[in-house]
């Protein structure tokens, strides 16, 4: 816990330089890929998977530590062909968790995040899933925990394999000549994300490319059909904890309404999208036709209302760093109660980017509790220890935010109503 969180210290702020380039490069080649709306949303969905991880909010009924101690009939020394071996598993198993992501609807719940954007930039490559209730993962990695490959390994090699992920998330590199044959390249993937017929549920390979091609989901990018991303049921929301769930809602809803009682088991584990006869007529859901031709999400903002976007991711980088760096100091219950503060942050700062209505009540949810907080742990999770100005800081920003929050929705209904007079 304590070590993720230090490393994720370096990587937060790498990530989020390379996104900025992306954007100013789009900008100067102007070929602008990067909205920033969607932006935003894709770094607080970030915000949000990590600080689950951190807190190890994911449960696993079978951890690799587990599977080691009680199934390894030996005991493999780490050298440098296990980490080899080590990473072309975890590839193969990132490959099988994909594929059953993408084809049955129980799983395809703990990935729709990532397909949410109907952008392909380097942002989108942190929308990752803070819906994950089983760990297929662990249980592929049955043969290495048998043979005994150490846990060490497991360790080093897993976040090597994530973070690698990163970087083919984008459309400003084109073909890559002969590794096209081998890795995953940001051609592969531009394939993956895209929801053209042509393209829907293709190369599903995390860093080789061999498995698509391998078990028949390989496709190239066709120099005639551009690329169209998102998902066919859009999120229509800035707020990753609702994209989150919404396909999981739509399950749930289904199986109550039908009157079918095998369907009402079956839903689970059925096609991706696949939904009960009887619920589908009744309930249609909007689902998009023509890939060609729609309306992408967006939300009118102003200029005070961007710039407020900024200043308040800012602050929410700014204190889940602080949760990261002193995880020991902050201690249980302690960190649990700072990761659901920073859930409520993200809910209600998301919330006000869609201009919902109940927007200024979750601003004032999360004002109140953090507020609440300052004076029950008497500072900010122990930054007195730092400095006491962190806590002044904090309480100044509070109030500040609901201010401004207040201010937005204000001027957004006098601007709403000069247009509408």
């Amino acid at each position: 816990m304590e070590q993720y969180g230090k490393i994720l210290l370096i990587a937060m702020p790498v990530f989020l330089l390379l996104v900025l380039f992306e954007k100013w490069y789009g900008w100067r080649k102007h070929n602008d890929t990067v909205r920033t709306m969607d932006m935003i949303s894709s770094l607080t969905s970030g915000v949000t998977n990590v600080t689950k991880d951190v807190l190890i909010l994911t449960p696993a009924l079978i951890s690799y530590q587990w599977l080691l101690d009680h199934l390894a009939v030996t005991h493999i020394k780490a050298t440098w062909l296990v980490y080899v071996v080590t990473f072309i598993s975890l590839d193969f198993a990132g490959y099988v968790v994909h594929l059953v992501d993408h084809k049955f609807n129980f799983f395809w719940n703990s990935h729709i995040i990532h397909h949410s954007s109907e952008e392909f930039n380097l942002a989108c490559a942190l929308r990752q899933s803070i819906a994950v209730f089983i760990r297929l993962f662990v249980i592929l990695l049955l043969p290495a925990a048998v043979l005994g490959v150490p846990n060490e390994v497991i360790v080093i090699v897993a976040p090597l394999h994530l973070f690698a992920q990163f970087w083919y998330h984008t459309r400003h590199i084109k073909k890559m000549g002969f590794l096209e044959k081998i890795i995953v390249t940001p051609s592969h993937h531009r394939v993956h994300h895209a929801i053209n017929k042509e393209y829907i549920d293709k190369n599903l390979g995390q860093i080789l490319i061999i498995w698509d091609k391998i078990f028949g989901t390989f496709q190239e990018e066709l120099p005639h059909v551009p690329p169209v991303y998102g998902i066919t049921r859009p999120a229509h929301t800035w707020n990753p904890i609702k994209i989150n769930f919404q396909h999981l809602w739509l399950l749930t809803k289904d199986a109550l309404r039908t009157k079918n009682w095998v369907d009402k088991f079956r839903i689970w584990f059925m096609p991706t999208g696949w939904r009960p006869a009887d619920v589908a007529d009744k309930y249609p859901v909007y689902k998009i036709e023509d890939v060609y031709h729609f309306e992408k999400y967006d939300t009118p903002h102003a200029k005070p209302m961007l710039v407020w976007c900024w200043i308040q991711l800012m602050v929410l980088l700014l204190m889940v760093s602080y949760l990261f760096g002193n995880i020991a100091a902050i201690n249980q219950p302690g960190i649990y109660v700072y990761g659901l503060f920073v859930f409520l942050f993200v809910y209600a700062f998301t919330e006000m980017m869609d201009g919902n209505k109940y927007a200024l009540v979750w601003e004032a949810i999360k004002t109140i509790l953090g507020i609440a907080l300052v004076f029950l742990w008497g500072d900010w999770f122990g930054a007195d220890k730092l400095s006491p100005i962190i806590t002044y800081a904090v309480l100044e920003y509070f109030a500040f935010s609901f201010m401004m929050s207040v201010w937005l929705v204000a001027a957004k209904k006098r601007q709403q109503a000069l247009v509408n007079s």
